[in-house]
């Protein structure tokens, strides 16, 4: 069997969610990248409660949030990479997420999906990813974080 080729992109968006698995996909995407020098943007969604105006001042959740984007923009720089980090406020992850990629003509978007058990014992995925999945308009790569005791890379 030949080996195919990876394939090349031109504006990646990066959906970050401040859990373990965020350095991984940064790294992943800046490597992935370099070859033709795409335009990678990362960013971390703040969901706001239906109970406040979408514009609320959350600035305690920026801050966090806001960190997010510092620790993914100095992992892309260790690596030699740039991306631009965006901070988002949105009633829902998923949709704001599809709708950046939307915006920013991106051909490839790339989430995490932290690994989650639900009681009982069952992993859960939860709605962000799944409706990414449905509803994203380019390719869409999910990054697992790993299962306690898997071998971290």
């Amino acid at each position: 069997m030949a080996d195919k080729p990876i394939p090349l992109f031109s504006r990646v968006v990066v959906a970050l969610n401040g859990g373990p698995c965020d350095e991984r996909i940064v790294r992943l995407v800046v490597e992935t990248a370099r070859p033709t020098k795409a335009e990678v943007v990362a960013i971390h969604v703040v969901e706001i409660d239906w109970t406040l105006p979408l514009d609320a001042n959350v600035a305690d959740r920026s801050e966090s949030a806001q960190r997010v984007l510092d620790i993914a923009d100095a992992a892309a720089e260790h690596l030699h990479g740039k991306l631009e980090p965006v901070l988002i406020q949105a009633r829902d992850v998923g949709a704001a997420i599809v709708d950046e990629a939307v915006e920013r003509a991106a051909d490839l978007l790339v989430v995490g999906l932290p690994y989650r058990k639900r009681f009982g014992g069952d992993f859960a995925i939860g709605r962000t990813v799944p409706y990414v999945l449905k509803n994203a308009p380019c390719a869409v790569w999910v990054v697992r974080e790993p299962m306690p005791g898997e071998i971290h890379a």
